[in-house]
């Protein structure tokens, strides 16, 4: 099947583009052009090969869905492939590979993506191709009963049989009250056996519009080239009133949550305690760039203070971390991990890791540790520049919940401008928050 599903893609900065030709030479010096009807249009160069990927982003994901519908955000990503009058029965997919290129498709929470990577050659037919299926989308019952299985399969494969995925699934439900970030992306399974046709096409006349969309071309590719062709194929399709994106806020949180979960199919225990964090567009947004170094600072890889700590000096687990989900267009979380040794108790790791977290708090980062971190941030921006699809991602992601293009050329010198003063008071604001949720992978105790 055509399309993956995810809830984030790992990149270093996020941009929008803007609706003239920008010129940064920061990081991977965008063009970009807007269309009269709405739809936004950024290219990346890349003339390395005569290849390029072609990425169109819709601003709606699954948190942008009713109660009630969870996974219809999804559901429509996998009908999107069933076809028009013009290429029907799965022609989209037979064309693309015909024509040596590649496909597939993502729903996050924020949005919802689809691309193609194709020779250069090939770019007007995938182009003519995406604007198509864009608003003539044709759906039969007998392929949106068949397709609503296929979603419950992949739930079943993703979800049910993964204990771990039904952990986090548990535990993001018991972190976030009221916010839809708590509903997991592909939907609850009685909710996901209740779409219907009526659903998925209500969602696709409501939100896939050229308003809604950002075209992203990554590779051999001008704007110059670019614009006549998306005005040929996407600029004839007329913008549609769209509804506004407004979705339920948490309400204060007093006390801290704990989920712990057993099975029998557990060979390796974990540990995680997720805590709400600003993001780069929502919350106290003058924490995200201190947050992104804290991240790598406390558990960014094997230097980092909690691997060091937990794996290498005191041997008591096989992996340690944190994660920062900054790209998000609600405020998000900042979590830390770890998974124990072989016989080592979860109890003694939870208390190394808020011994960790304790002595941060108390005594800071120091200069030469975010100098460390610095480096290596830039130097990964730096190889960013030469994959399409990291540049791709990196611009859809940030349409979709609202930053520029400028977020993203002055990336680099925003974290050289970050001061252990600030990443503290990032800290302080975070982990030394009240709130927070622990999740506990366990197997089932011997009888």
């Amino acid at each position: 099947m055509p399309h993956r599903t995810f809830a984030q893609v790992c990149v270093i900065v996020l941009g929008l583009a803007l609706t003239v030709r920008v010129g940064y030479a920061a990081v991977f010096n965008p063009e970009s052009f807007t269309l009269d009807n709405g739809l936004q249009v950024v290219v990346v160069p890349n003339h390395r090969a005569p290849v390029v990927v072609h990425m169109i982003w819709y601003r709606v994901g699954a948190a942008d869905e009713p109660r009630g519908m969870s996974g219809v955000a999804h559901f429509l990503e996998h009908l999107m492939f069933k076809g028009t009058p013009r290429f029907p029965d799965g022609q989209f997919s037979e064309i693309v590979a015909r024509n040596g290129g590649t496909e597939n498709a993502f729903t996050g929470s924020d949005y919802t993506g689809y691309y193609q990577k194709v020779a250069k050659s090939h770019l007007p037919l995938v182009m003519e191709l995406e604007a198509d299926r864009m608003v003539n989308l044709v759906l039969g019952e007998d392929e949106v009963a068949s397709e609503r299985d296929v979603v419950l399969e992949e739930r079943r494969t993703r979800v049910d049989n993964e204990p771990a995925a039904q952990l986090a699934e548990e535990l993001n439900a018991v972190q976030f009250l009221v916010h839809p970030y708590g509903t997991p992306i592909i939907g609850w399974e009685n909710e996901i056996r209740a779409l219907d046709r009526e659903d998925a096409l209500t969602w696709y006349h409501r939100f896939y519009a050229p308003n809604n969309a950002i075209v992203i071309v990554s590779g051999d590719a001008t704007a110059a080239e670019i614009r006549p062709l998306a005005e040929k194929y996407y600029g004839v399709i007329p913008e549609r009133a769209l509804p506004p994106r407004i979705r339920p806020q948490e309400p204060p949180r007093r006390t801290s949550s704990r989920v712990e979960m057993r099975d029998e199919r557990v060979r390796q225990p974990s540990w995680r305690r997720s805590f709400f964090a600003p993001s780069r567009t929502a919350g106290a947004t003058e924490h995200a760039y201190p947050l992104e170094i804290l991240n790598e600072i406390l558990g960014g890889g094997p230097t980092s203070r909690l691997y060091r700590s937990l794996v290498v000096d005191q041997r008591i687990a096989v992996a340690a971390g944190s994660h920062y989900d900054r790209t998000s267009f609600d405020p998000s979380t900042f979590t830390v991990y770890a998974a124990p040794a072989p016989g080592v108790e979860i109890a003694r790791v939870e208390a190394a890791i808020d011994a960790e977290l304790a002595e941060l708090l108390a005594q800071g980062v120091d200069d030469e540790e975010v100098s460390r971190v610095k480096k290596r941030l830039l130097a990964d921006a730096v190889y960013a520049r030469d994959n399409l699809f990291v540049a791709a991602r990196v611009f859809g992601n940030a349409l979709t919940v609202g930053l520029s293009v400028e977020d993203v050329e002055s990336w680099p010198d925003s974290i050289k401008a970050v001061t252990p003063e600030q990443i503290d008071a990032a800290a302080r604001a975070v982990l030394g928050s009240t709130s927070s949720v622990v999740g506990v992978l366990l197997p089932v105790e011997n009888q």
